[in-house]
This record gives structure tokens, sequence and C-alpha cells, in this order.
């Protein structure tokens, strides 16, 4: 029997559009692995980088300065979101807490007499609240909680302005009616440290002061600012009334119940705030309203402190008869205005003048902030009863 060679087959191998070999796969499957180690380690690599870059910058800057910075609360903006929120949380009897509350005095002070005009104040740190039963620890201008006193000046006297630092941490206070070079006037002050500078107040208008101490945001939020009111030379046209409100939001690390809250700094960077207030303290002015008579004209001086929210005037009832809007008393006033945009760090004035009697709510008309506190009443004659604002 005859016998024919065998046939040696090579093992198969599909080399098709729609195939690779086993071997093919594993080896694209293993450069695709080392490609990204590589990857990763080149991202940590220039990370080191960045982190040694940054240790070096500090270390320098604190060689120069002889001290470390001090409350740079940076940091704390790269946490993680969600944040815990304390809006709306008070302390358990929180009606009678807002009825003994001793409501900010919102009228405005007169103006002094004579030509130089003397101010004095210290900073403090204290403790206040800032709704029914939520405590907060603020940086405060003249041991005065939030805002720092009103300043009522008239176009052309001289501001004699001496701060003394009685806190912990150095800061500062800057006019913003003030034409003054501000690293010589608005510059540091180290804890223990007085100093005094002048001013002319020759612009008329309703103005913010704050601490413009670094991180500005932070020292703002804690509560460092105030109004500063000055009047034109001519005058205004008179009024019943004159009230200061000063707008502001506080950003807190905890509920400010059981113990006295501080500054959230990453809450304050995202905006997010807990309470949102005129002069301080949340719906005061709801519990103890401002009050007018019948066919009264009311003026409302309006700063808004932020440090971040505008607010947007607007009183519930009845449109503004005048508005100086931007703060600014050279020109006419708008007539007929809804509401005013008084952004953050401005102010503008407003005249209402109200025949009826009732309750009219002023608001921030954002809402987001009405329900957070800032909101108050201004009632006018004998009324009673609530109102749903």
């Amino acid at each position: 029997m005859s016998s024919q060679p065998a046939t040696i087959r090579a093992p198969h191998r599909d080399t098709g559009p729609g195939g690779t070999s086993a071997i093919w796969k594993v080896a694209v499957l293993l450069l695709g692995i080392a490609v990204g180690v590589l990857a990763i380690a080149a991202v940590a690599a220039v990370q080191a980088a960045d982190e040694a870059r940054d240790e070096v910058g500090t270390a320098a800057q604190q060689s120069a300065t002889g001290t470390p910075a001090v409350h740079d609360h940076s940091a704390t903006a790269n946490q993680s979101l969600p944040i815990q929120s304390f809006a709306g949380t008070t302390g358990a009897n929180a009606e009678e807490l807002a009825k003994a509350h001793a409501s900010y005095d919102a009228t405005l002070p007169a103006v002094p007499p004579g030509d130089l005009v003397k101010i004095h104040m210290t900073l403090k740190n204290m403790v206040v609240e800032v709704a029914p039963g939520v405590k907060y620890n603020t940086w405060a201008f003249d041991g005065h909680g939030a805002p720092g006193p009103v300043v009522h000046v008239r176009e052309g006297q001289m501001v004699e302005m001496t701060l003394t630092n009685g806190g912990s941490i150095p800061h500062s206070i800057d006019f913003h009616a003030a034409r003054i070079a501000p690293n010589l006037a608005f510059r540091d002050a180290a804890p223990g440290e007085s100093f005094t500078f002048r001013f002319r107040a020759g612009d008329p208008g309703v103005f913010m002061y704050h601490c413009g101490t670094k991180p500005v945001l932070a020292h703002i939020a804690n509560g460092m600012y105030g109004a500063i009111i000055v009047e034109p030379k001519a005058g205004l046209p008179p009024v019943d009334n004159e009230y200061v409100l000063v707008g502001s939001e506080w950003y807190l690390n905890g509920d400010g119940i059981d113990q006295p809250a501080s500054l959230d700094m990453a809450k304050a960077h995202t905006r997010m705030a807990d309470w949102v207030t005129f002069n301080g303290y949340a719906n005061q002015y709801v519990t103890h309203p401002l009050t007018a008579n019948p066919g009264e004209t009311t003026r409302f001086w309006v700063v808004a402190a932020g440090p971040t929210n505008n607010v947007n005037f607007h009183v519930v009832g009845t449109i503004f008869d005048r508005a100086w809007v931007n703060s600014d008393l050279k020109s006419p006033p708008q007539h007929g205005v809804q509401t005013v945009v008084v952004p953050a760090g401005g102010g503008a004035v407003f005249d209402v003048k109200i025949d009826d009697p009732g309750l009219y709510p002023f608001v921030s008309h954002a809402f987001a902030d009405v329900d957070l506190g800032q909101v108050g009443l201004l009632k006018v004659g004998h009324v009673k009863g609530t109102m749903s604002h």
C-alpha cells in the first residue's frame, strides 16, 4: 500500500478587516495600559512641581516679611460640595427671641456741627446675634456689631478718622467716600495700633466703608462694614423720616445655636449664604417695623455691603417718588421707579410718600434673599396684623 506525505497546516490566522489575533489583542491592551500609567505619572509630576513651587513662593514671602501670612482662607475654597446649609435654623423659641432682640437703630443721625468731624472707631472681636438665637463671631467696628456706626457728614466737611485695632489680627478701614491714596490711609493697623488720617467729604451720596485687609471677602463677611452718608451742601428735598439700611450676607460654619458660628469661606466663595439681612439681623424690621404717618415722605439711604450680593431695593405697595441711583446726588433723581439694583459696594437713595395706612414691606426683590431674612416693614399709621412677604 502506498502512502502519501502528510500535509502540515499552519495555525489559522484571521487577517480579515473584522478581527485581530489573540496575540495582537494582548499586545494592544498592554500598550494601552502602559500609556495610561505614563499619563498618570506625568500628571502627578506636574502637580508635585506646582506644589513645590507654591511652597517655595510662600517661604520666600514669609522670609521677606519676617512673619507668616495670617487667616488665609483660600484653601477652604477647594472643599467638596455639597456644603451644609444652616439657613432658617433658629433657636427653639425664635418668636420670643426676635421680640426681645434690640433692633439696630436705622434712624439717620444728625450731621455734627463745624468744619472738622472727628471719628474714632475701635476694632473688637465680639459675638453678635444675626437671627433669633443664632450667634456669630464677628470682627466689629467700634465694638458695635454689624454694621458699624453710621457716619453722617455734610459735603465739604473734613473727616478725621482714628482707627484703633483692638483685635488679634491686622485690620484697616476703607471709605468709599474718600479721594485719598489707599496705601497711606487704608493701610493695615497691627493689633494694638492706632493711626489717624483725614479726607475732605467732597462727593455727596451714600457710601460704604469696610475693612480692606486681605482677604477682603473674609473681613467684610465677618461684619466689618458700615455706611457713610455725605449730604449735599444744597440739601435734598425735605422729608419726614430718614432710615439707613445696610444689606449683607452671613456664611456660617455651624448653626450658631449651641455655640457661636464663624465664617465658612467655602460658602462665601460659592455665594451660599445662610442668612441675608438689613442691618445685620434677619427680619428684625418685621418684628420691629420702621414707622411713618400717613401722608409723610420717608427716605431710605441704602448700602449693599455684600460682600457679594446686590440689594434689589423695592417697597411693596408703592412706587419710588424719587430715586437717586448709584448714589449720584449731583444729578436729578429718577421718578416713578419700582425697583433699583444697588450693587455690592454701592448705594442709592429712595423717597416714598405713602398716604394710606398699612404695612409696606421693603425687600431685596431677589426673593431668595427675602427667604433668608432680607425683609422689613414700614408701618404707616396705627395698624395691626402681619404681611405675607
